[in-house]
This record gives structure tokens, C-alpha cells and sequence, in this order.
């Protein structure tokens, strides 16, 4: 009996989840503590270690250790549903530095030609998945980079019991768990190749943007200050694009294209035996979410407007708190940054349940920062000081917390994906960003950015 009244009780709004925010704000003060910690490899290779990995990796571990009861999997769930959310102030921060640098459309053709280097994961990782002993499943692992939009593509395509969409799924599990950690390593490595900062910058905007700002945390890290300002507008306008037009890239011309090159290499490299990822061995989007956490959330009304607005606030106290402690900044001007971000990305909350086109706050934070950052606009000469103050790794450090409390509750489903999956993505995602690079950088010597 008082376990039914127990689960019955209602549940406290996000904002009261105090065990689950207090853990993260604890994790973020060690992980800056640590700080930024350089590996070369040789005097060009760099694997540089930043507090937003040791925060990720903290936030799981802290999950998984089982003697530990103070995170379990009811905080998990209320992390999970935060994510888009606390994602929506790094789109503004992105959104504000490339506002600031639009009086240049010099590098516009480098922005829309270098989209087309998504293509790159088609061409690196397809023919492995087909070597590995993948089927129609590698359609769906290898045309995209896997995010929300390109599962909506798979399966309206395919049909959700189809073996491409069991493909694109498992890719998108796994690049959940593991995407931010390997692209910010692979990033810190891509430095060592003749490739301009602004191209990587530029390829870090893959349309995923824990992944987009993970990316750019090492960039901003090695590189000089003096075109960190630049890096932020390229990866910004990019990350616009990859989400504005990467549904068309992928309709039009990515799934045609792994079609055929699918038909043409099965037959050639493809095993005799298949690899069969059951449904079991992934959450199907209905299982992704709780849905009860998730419309506390993002269900429009004057609820969840207090709940958004004490979300961003305690958001806001932590970024500062990390600003402070790992990058020397006023706590009060930091504060004072995230607070205009948190209200740049409340508006954009706001008006994607009025806006008649159904038009998602993603698109709409980026239009209003971008906006506001323009220099012939007088609100950039308030605006850009404060959120200058802000390094993008500290707001990335209190995501990737709540990130890693969350994915701990998928830890199973990836392992049963196994080692095969887990290569795929890795392929995917390296694919998507070195072609994404490699275009930009041409483009940018040819129109004589660089």
C-alpha cells in the first residue's frame, strides 16, 4: 500500500530535483578544478582534455557506481528531458558570434559548399559496414549523421520495423553516449593537419550541437584568442545551415546516393553472413523519452513558463560558477551573459508553440542571436560584452554533467549494440567531419578567404 501511495505521489516540478542539480554543480567544480590538460603525441599531434570531458565522464560513472544511491534512474529521466533545454543558450552563444562577423559574407560560399561534405560518412563508413557484415542496416548507419531529423527520414522512408531504421537507431544510441567525447578528440587531433582552423571550425557544425560545441572546446583551446571570436561565427552559421537545409541534403541526395553505391559494393565486400541487430537491443523513440517528465517540461503553459525560467536560472548560476573557477571571469558578468542567453533561448521556447509554422526553437534561437549581434544593431554594443565573457566550454561543461547522468541509464542498451556499432559511429561521425573540413578549407583558399 504505501508503495502505490509512494508512486502515485505527485512528482516534484525539474527545477526541485534538488539531489540531481546539486551532483552536477558538485561535478562541474571538479572537472574545472582538474582544468584543461594537454597530451602531445608528438609536436604537432595534441589530445587536449578539457573539464567538459571529465564532467560527461564523472556524471556516468557517478550513475553506474551501484553503492552510489544518491543518482539512480529516476534523476537519469529528469537529466534526459533537460537536454534541450540547457542545448538551446549554446545555440544563442554560436547564434551571437556569428552575428557579430555577417557584415563579411566573404566566407558564404565556404559555409553552403562545405554542407555537402556530410557526404563524407557515406564514403568512409559504408563500405565497412558492409565488410563488417551489415546489411540494409548500414542504409540507415551511414547516410547521415544520425540525429532526430535523419531518424524522422529513415523511418517515413522505410517504416519503423525496417532493418535501416534498426540501422539509424543504432547510430544514433550510440553517438548519443559516445559522440561528444570522440569528436572533441578527433578535433584536437585534426589540428596536426594542413587544414585552416576556420574549415575545422566550420565542420564542427555538423548539425548536432552538444557534438557541434564539444568540437569546438579544443579549437578554442589551441588556437590563438585573437580568432576565437571567428571560430564561433564559423561553427555558428555552419550549425544554422546543417540544420536548416541537412533534411534536403539527406532526402535529395545523401539516401539516393547510399542507395546506390549500397547496391553497387554489397554484392562485392559484403559478407556472406549478416550482422542482425534485434529491436530489443535499442529503445525505439517511444522508450527514449518519459513522456510525464518530458510534457512537465516542454508543454506550453503557466507552469511550465515558471518551470523554463527556474531551469535557466540555476543553468545560469552554474555556467558562471564554472566560468569563474576554470577561466578567471567575473562571476557577476558571467551571470549577467547567461542570463541574456537563458532569456534569448525562453523567447525562442516561447515562440515555437506560436508560431505558425512549426518552426523549432532551435531555427528561432539562432535567428534572434544573430539579430541582436549584428554591429548596425544597437542592442550588440550591450549584448556582445557580456556574452563575450562567457567561454563556450564552461557552458558545455554543465551540459555534458547533466549528459552524463543521463546516458547512464543507456549503458546497457550500448553494450548490447556490441563493438560492430560502436565502429560504424565512430566511422560515421569521422567521415561527416574531416569531409565537411577538407571541403570548407578548399573553398575558403579558392575564394581567397585564407
Amino acid at each position: 500500500m504505501s508503495n502505490d501511495k509512494k508512486s502515485n505521489s505527485p512528482r516534484p516540478r525539474p527545477w526541485m530535483e534538488y539531489k540531481l542539480h546539486i551532483v552536477v554543480f558538485f561535478l562541474v567544480i571538479i572537472a574545472e578544478l582538474i582544468g584543461t590538460r594537454k597530451i602531445y603525441l608528438t609536436k604537432n599531434i595534441i589530445i587536449v582534455l578539457m573539464p567538459l570531458l571529465y564532467a560527461m565522464v564523472l556524471g556516468l560513472g557517478l550513475f553506474l557506481f551501484k553503492p552510489f544511491k544518491f543518482i539512480q534512474n529516476h534523476e537519469s529521466k529528469v537529466a534526459e528531458n533537460l537536454m534541450i533545454l540547457f542545448m538551446v543558450p549554446i545555440l544563442a552563444k554560436l547564434a551571437i558570434s556569428g552575428g557579430q562577423c555577417l557584415n563579411s559574407l566573404s566566407f558564404a560560399p565556404a559555409l553552403v559548399l562545405q554542407q555537402f561534405g556530410h557526404l563524407g560518412s557515406i564514403f568512409l563508413a559504408l563500405p565497412l559496414a558492409l565488410i563488417l557484415g551489415f546489411k540494409r542496416e548500414a542504409i540507415g548507419m551511414t547516410s547521415s549523421i544520425c540525429r532526430e531529423p535523419d531518424i524522422g527520414i529513415i523511418i517515413d522512408r522505410y517504416g519503423f520495423r525496417s532493418p535501416e531504421t534498426r540501422g539509424v537507431l543504432t547510430v544514433y544510441v550510440i553517438g548519443t553516449i559516445i559522440g561528444t567525447v570522440f569528436i572533441s578528440l578527433i578535433t584536437s587531433l585534426a589540428t596536426a593537419l594542413p587544414l585552416h582552423p576556420y574549415a575545422l571550425a566550420m565542420a564542427s557544425g555538423i548539425g548536432s550541437a552538444s557534438m557541434n560545441a564539444a568540437a569546438l572546446s579544443p579549437l578554442l583551446s589551441i588556437y590563438p584568442s585573437s580568432i576565437s571570436d571567428d571560430i564561433l561565427a564559423f561553427s555558428g552559421l555552419s550549425n544554422l545551415l546543417s540544420f536548416c537545409f541537412g533534411v534536403y541534403i539527406v532526402v535529395f541526395i545523401a539516401l539516393p546516393l547510399t542507395e546506390k553505391l549500397y547496391r553497387f559494393l554489397e554484392p562485392k565486400i559484403g559478407r556472406t553472413s549478416s550482422v542482425t541487430i534485434k529491436p530489443e537491443s535499442y529503445k525505439d523513440e517511444t522508450d527514449m523519452k518519459n513522456h510525464d517528465l518530458e510534457k512537465e517540461i516542454s508543454k506550453f503553459s503557466f507552469k511550465r513558463l515558471i518551470n523554463w525560467g527556474f531551469l535557466l536560472f540555476i543553468f545560469s548560476i552554474f555556467v558562471a560558477t564554472a566560468n569563474y573557477i576554470g577561466y578567471g571571469s567575473s562571476f557577476l558578468k558571467s551571470f549577467v551573459g547567461m542570463v541574456i542567453l537563458s532569456a534569448i533561448a525562453y523567447i525562442s521556447f516561447v515562440l515555437e508553440r506560436f508560431s505558425p509554422h512549426n518552426i523549432p526553437a532551435l531555427i528561432w534561437v539562432s535567428i534572434i542571436g544573430i539579430i541582436l549581434a549584428l554591429p548596425m544593431v544597437p542592442s550588440s554594443h550591450y549584448i556582445v560584452p557580456f556574452v563575450k565573457a562567457i567561454d563556450l566550454s564552461a557552458i558545455v561543461t554543465v551540459y555534458l554533467a547533466y549528459v552524463g547522468i543521463s546516458i547512464g541509464r543507456d549503458w546497457d542498451q550500448f553494450k548490447k549494440l556490441g563493438w560492430k556499432g560502436g565502429i560504424i559511429t565512430i566511422f560515421v561521425i569521422l567521415g561527416t567531419f574531416l569531409g565537411s573540413a577538407i571541403i570548407a578549407h578548399l573553398s575558403l583558399a579558392f575564394t581567397n578567404v585564407i
